[in-house]
């Protein structure tokens, strides 16, 4: 089809690209296959150059600009990092505008590779206006994350590899930001296996590519809000939604929620330290959102993630997962209340982790008092048996969240 990227494009980037990438076979993983009820497939592109697949793209167009060209890029921390060490690794000047709450360990990690790294704007869509404002300015190179046929056939090196890892009919789930990952990864497919399925995976609050498609047209949207800053994108583009509408057989979103559950997951069964834009794939998977019951592949696009923010996808994975209980207790104000709940708890074998007494500022009876109290659960189910054994025991819980 005219004006869409074909597989000699992405061949020749394979080709350009093999002194530079590291290997990452396709891996399966018996775990999460018995949670998903299928066969469960893993592209880990988070063990990439740069904890990404973000370099394939970026290295199959830096590596053609002339010598002394400067390099200029917006990204909130993947594409970043790609440009910065594909411009290191040919020798060119990159300057890389980042959002201003980009994550540190990403900011510096991008300026580690030698790119001056400037701070400008609140969301992604932002950065790169003011990027391209500053590339024509200087008349420097602008190296777009996704709108762009040789950033495209880059990331198309990733279909091509599952073409040859994988075995027999497979779906093949992809996140999508922009949409250059899935634009690359369904093109190499639908030459190299044009058995496989390829469906696009998206948060909810950034759903910009299924808005678009849904509309038949290029949508904005007015704001993105979800945890996987790595697809926060307010729009795809017209190359990249075309790209989607010739070779991809849909696209489902999934929750901040879901996206928490996989990622905990994969730290759990698969040993992996996946960015949430990367654990996206396999949610939709856990989430029963891609019909069939044949093997299903994610790929899981990158693993950059802030610790601090590590720390709190956790306890928010795990309160996703029914593993953390919060109740809301109201006893009797007079010695021995608190030790009362605490004992019923302790008979329940629960791991209580917070305890909070409240008097001051609560529309309670002059004899009563509040408790907050939060335990270790295994499981949703487990974490209703909990209220209901505290209610049947005369206490009155009510979960909160």
């Amino acid at each position: 089809m005219a004006g869409l990227v074909g597989i000699a494009e992405i061949e020749e980037a394979r080709a350009r690209l093999a002194p530079v990438l590291l290997p990452t076979p396709v891996e399966g993983s018996d775990s999460l296959s018995r949670l998903a009820g299928r066969p469960v497939l893993l592209k880990p592109e988070h063990r990439q150059r740069t904890g990404s697949f973000k370099i394939r793209g970026a290295y199959n167009l830096i590596s053609r600009l002339e010598a002394g060209r400067e390099v200029v890029a917006a990204s909130a921390g993947n594409h970043a990092q790609g440009v910065a060490r594909a411009a290191a690794l040919t020798g060119l000047r990159a300057t890389i505008f980042m959002p201003v709450g980009a994550a540190l360990p990403k900011v510096a990690a991008t300026r580690a590779d030698g790119a001056e790294v400037r701070l400008e704007g609140t969301v992604l869509d932002e950065s790169i206006a003011v990027a391209r404002r500053y590339a024509g300015e200087v008349g420097a190179a602008f190296v777009h994350p996704f709108d762009d046929p040789l950033i495209i056939a880059g990331q198309g090196t990733v279909g091509l590899e599952i073409s040859e890892e994988v075995e027999g009919d497979v779906t093949v789930l992809v996140p999508v930001g922009g949409g250059g990952l899935i634009s690359g990864v369904a093109a190499a497919l639908a030459h190299a296996r044009p058995s496989a399925r390829v469906i696009g995976v998206q948060a909810e609050g950034a759903a910009s590519m299924r808005v678009s498609l849904d509309a038949g047209r290029l949508v904005t949207l007015d704001r993105v809000s979800t945890i996987a800053d790595g697809i926060a994108v307010k729009a795809p583009s017209d190359l990249t939604t075309a790209h989607v509408r010739a070779h991809v057989a849909g696209v489902v979103t999934v929750s901040d929620d879901e996206i928490s559950h996989a990622l905990i997951l994969l730290l759990e069964r698969a040993k992996a330290v996946v960015e949430p834009a990367g654990a996206a794939a396999l949610a939709a998977i856990l989430a029963g959102k891609v019909p069939g019951n044949g093997p299903a592949l994610a790929v899981l696009s990158g693993g950059n993630v802030d610790p601090l923010l590590l720390i709190r996808l956790i306890e928010h994975g795990l309160t996703a997962a029914g593993r953390y209980l919060l109740m809301r207790i109201v006893i009797d104000d007079h010695p021995g209340g608190l030790a009362s709940l605490t004992a019923a708890v302790a008979e329940m074998g629960l791991n209580v982790l917070e305890v909070e007494h409240h008097r001051v500022g609560l529309a309670l009876g002059l004899d009563k008092v509040e408790v907050l109290l939060t335990a270790e659960t295994r499981d949703p189910e487990h974490r209703d048996e909990t209220v209901r054994a505290l209610r049947g025991a005369g206490f009155a819980a009510e979960p909160v969240g």
